[in-house]
């Protein structure tokens, strides 16, 4: 019965949310303020209904309810409980709901904590996040119903797919899903502004903390998955490129470029076509990465679905979206008239090129990732286009972002000075270059990678923090130092997203440039030696975990004599699924790590290892877990949490649209 109820309450929060997609849009056109007030506990109401659908769900699949279908395909009684609530969303039906159930809730927050927001544009902004709703609401309830019922219940489910079995997976799709579906926040309020036909400093001020809350998750969501990957595919690796990788990606580098879009509007009152544009692409993005992972058309490892006509469904989604956002900035392009002029040499300047750089950063992505799809339709020839595409053409971009930050950001705005710019970076400039040749001369291996991504590193570091100690004013260290704390936080943490950015260019770089890889056969009791250490295969035993078998490696780590590490690498067998998994060993520290993998049984009586010395590895998660902090204090500034100039907005509660 609960589980009926759950069905009850989707469908109910589809009709309130067809309501709320008509009535306050039409109210906000006629001024009607009891049309408009609508929109508000609509927003409750369905995210209400929705909520308790997923609490539904949930239920069934920690008490092992196999007489719902979705239930027997991702799971089982053996189970840990957290992988039980994790099956809820490790699939397509159920992730889709755990995608709308985070669609209303950024619905409802608007409702709850917009009060400064003029009703009209509230009212618009909500009733376009109702749209999006209905699509999806309407795209689970006719094709991908999560609570259908089996004829016959099994015993026991099927389980859910080993790889997804992990800490780091569980908690990777609900980040990811806030930082995608958070993005439709910046898209409602673009489209809302365009119906309204105004966008000005305070609508860019109202959306900036939407996008920039997208934006943590992202961030979040992308480093846990890499993190998961690096650990747990058994590869070595922390990004490889792949198409769902890929999905999220792109709407992180638009999201990126739209947070400094937007502070140019804001500021200057520039910008804006721009700036609403990228709006609707970075939403435009994540629908394309929902497209990816479900229909089917490129092979991934995280796919959820390989069902063309549910992928068609959501392409015809994203054709409404797109193609109805897309017409309403064409339409309304000439009224978005910008104010502010601004010199060649200028902050505005930087930024564009910076929002230039990621944009096409992405689009190179983009074609990339669809280029396969592309040549298999419209040549008929099977193609491939893998990491040594990505890695020639990205970074080029990534480069040029990186040497333009500092200068960006230490310029002021509407007219700058070059040279003084750079006299007030000489001593970023001198320190990233005496580390650049250290990194040189210390290198046994004479690459240039590693040297030159420990310099854009520094110099991003080093720059950030120098913006921050040039706020400061002049005085003595300690006076300056007491300024420093009482910086605002929207200053302090755009200082550490930045560094946590360098930060990650270091660790990526070095990693790439200066690791070690050794793969042999090894038999038990056997020693060797990579890269300094002395490894020896001390024992391999098999043991019984609650729901796999494994093969399990001790592994013993030496250097100089002096012990380092035991480590135990395994090689996992799931029973119920019939997959095996490789669980990598990793001794983790701040400048490298030891990482062993064991394989299968050799004939001689061997076993297969591989060991990695992998420098300044954890540098790479570091960084972004410092940007993602760094947005969240931003994110905690006032004065990015209330609207710019609520209280002159609210004589003006009722705006008519632009003529």
């Amino acid at each position: 019965m609960f589980i009926e109820l759950g069905h009850f309450a989707l469908i109910l929060a589809f009709a309130i949310a067809i309501v709320q997609a008509i009535i306050p849009l039409i109210g906000a056109q006629k001024a009607w303020r009891g049309w408009m007030a609508l929109a508000e506990p609509a927003a409750t109401a369905q995210f209400l209904l929705i909520g308790f659908s997923f609490a539904a769900l949930t239920y069934a699949f920690v008490t092992s309810d196999f007489s719902l279908r979705l239930v027997v395909l991702n799971s089982h009684t053996a189970k840990p409980m957290l992988y039980k609530i994790a099956g809820v969303w490790g699939n397509h039906e159920g992730s889709l709901l755990l995608w709308v159930m985070i669609l209303a809730a950024f619905g409802a927050a608007v409702a709850w904590f917009g009060r400064s927001l003029p009703a009209g544009l509230r009212a618009r902004v909500l009733s376009v996040q109702a749209m999006i709703g209905v699509a999806f609401l309407g795209f689970i309830l006719f094709t991908s119903n999560p609570f259908l019922r089996m004829a016959e219940p099994p015993l026991n489910g099927q389980g859910l797919n080993p790889l997804l079995q992990d800490p780091g997976l569980a908690f990777h799709p609900p980040f990811l899903y806030l930082g995608y579906v958070g993005l439709s926040m910046a898209f409602s309020f673009a489209v809302a502004a365009l119906i309204e036909g105004r966008v000005d400093a305070a609508w860019a001020r109202w959306v900036r903390p939407w996008t920039l809350a997208a934006w943590i998750f992202l961030t979040v969501g992308i480093a846990l998955g890499s993190w998961w990957a690096y650990y747990e595919l058994g590869w070595g690796g922390f990004w490889f490129w792949d198409p769902v990788e890929n999905a999220s990606f792109m709407p992180w580098l638009i999201a990126t470029a739209l947070l400094h879009s937007a502070i140019v509007v804001e500021k200057r009152e520039a910008l804006k076509s721009w700036t609403i544009l990228l709006a609707i692409i970075a939403f435009g993005f994540s629908l394309s990465g929902t497209f990816i992972v479900r229909s089917g058309v490129l092979t991934s490892v995280h796919a959820f679905a390989t069902d063309p006509e549910r992928g068609l469904f959501i392409l015809g989604i994203f054709a409404v979206f797109m193609g109805g956002a897309l017409t309403l900035f064409a339409a309304r392009a000439g009224a978005m008239e910008a104010k502010g002029v601004f010199s060649l040499v200028s902050r505005e300047s930087a930024l564009l090129l910076n929002n230039i750089l990621l944009a096409v950063a992405a689009f190179v992505v983009f074609v990339g990732t669809l280029w396969p799809l592309a040549a298999e339709i419209f040549f008929g020839r099977k193609l491939s286009v893998g990491a040594p595409f990505f890695n020639l053409a990205f970074p080029p971009f990534m480069v040029a972002l990186a040497v333009l930050l500092p200068i960006g950001t230490i310029m002021p705005w509407k007219r700058a000075r070059l040279k003084r710019v750079l006299l007030k970076l000489r001593g970023a400039i001198a320190l990233t270059l005496a580390l650049g040749l250290l990194a040189y001369a210390m290198q046994t291996n004479r690459t240039n990678l590693g040297p030159i991504g420990v310099m854009l590193g520094t110099w991003v570091i080093v720059g950030s923090l120098t913006d921050l100690w040039q706020r400061t004013g002049r005085g003595t260290v300690l006076a300056r130092l007491r300024r420093l704390l009482r910086l605002s936080r929207a200053d302090l943490g755009r200082g550490a997203a930045h560094a946590g950015l360098g930060i990650t260019i270091v660790g990526i770089t070095t990693l790439m440039a200066w690791q070690v890889e050794d793969i042999r056969v090894a038999k038990v009791g056997e020693s060797f030696e990579v890269g300094g250490y002395q490894i020896t295969l001390a024992d391999v035993e098999h043991v019984e975990g609650p729901n796999y078998f494994s093969t399990m490696g001790k592994m013993v780590v030496t250097k100089n004599g002096k012990p380092v590490a035991t480590l135990f690498p395994e090689k996992r067998v799931y029973p119920v699924e019939a997959m095996p998994t490789t669980e990598a060993a990793i001794d983790n520290g701040i400048w490298r790590d030891l990482y062993l993998v064991i394989g299968d049984e050799q004939d001689n009586g061997g076993w297969a290892v591989r060991t990695y010395i992998k420098p300044f590895a954890n540098w790479i998660w570091g960084g972004a877990i410092l940007m993602a902090l760094g947005g969240l204090l931003s994110l905690s500034d006032r004065r990015y949490r209330v609207a710019a100039g609520a209280r002159k907005q609210r004589i003006a509660a009722n705006i008519a649209p632009a003529e």
